[in-house]
């Protein structure tokens, strides 16, 4: 089964995305990179701004589910508000094209692709280079974030579909008909 998920790193100056197309096994990056809203001083601006470009990459890549961080703890409550709103700007753009949602900590999110959910951003971006000779370098770790997200996601997808009960070979024909020939 064929999905692309599109992987949102949420911040109101920096916004990560990263696209996958997920086959079987196989994961290939489709695209990725940064919204830089750094100039933007006006808080709601920057809002809209996430929120047209996220719907943006959805009506330019049609991904079948987003993969979003989920906010964390944080001590500064003013950052961790504004991130809060990104996030919910982000998920507004994807429930205005109907696209699933699914939520990942950033710590499940590190564990699912380096192993440890303890990693820093350039773990996570070296991890990628490794698995998939993506080298986005220290310039691009929203982007890397993005990435690993919808890494996350396609990795649960795989992982609940192998949990799938299988009582016979009628009951895995029938969940499973693209592998018969």
């Amino acid at each position: 089964m064929e999905k692309i998920i599109l992987g949102i790193d949420p911040g109101t100056n920096i916004l990560g995305y990263g696209i996958v197309i997920s086959k079987n096994t196989k994961i290939d990056i489709i695209d990725c990179g940064i919204l830089s809203l750094v100039k933007t001083k006006d808080a709601y601006i920057k809002l809209k701004k996430i929120y047209e470009f996220v719907t943006e990459l959805i009506d330019r890549y049609h991904p079948d589910e987003l993969s979003i961080e989920s906010p964390f703890y944080a001590k500064n409550i003013q950052s961790m508000l504004k991130l809060g709103r990104a996030q919910g700007v982000a998920i507004a753009a994807a429930l205005s094209r109907q696209l699933p949602i699914f939520e990942y900590s950033p710590r499940k999110i590190k564990q699912s692709v380096t192993g440890n959910g303890n990693a820093s951003k350039e773990q996570v971006a070296g991890m990628l280079n490794t698995m998939y000779g993506f080298d986005l370098g220290n310039q691009m770790l929203d982007a890397s974030d993005a990435l690993a997200a919808a890494i996350c996601h396609s990795f649960q997808n795989k992982i609940s579909l192998q949990k799938k009960e299988v009582k016979g070979w009628a009951s895995f024909i029938t969940q499973n008909p693209d592998r018969i020939l």
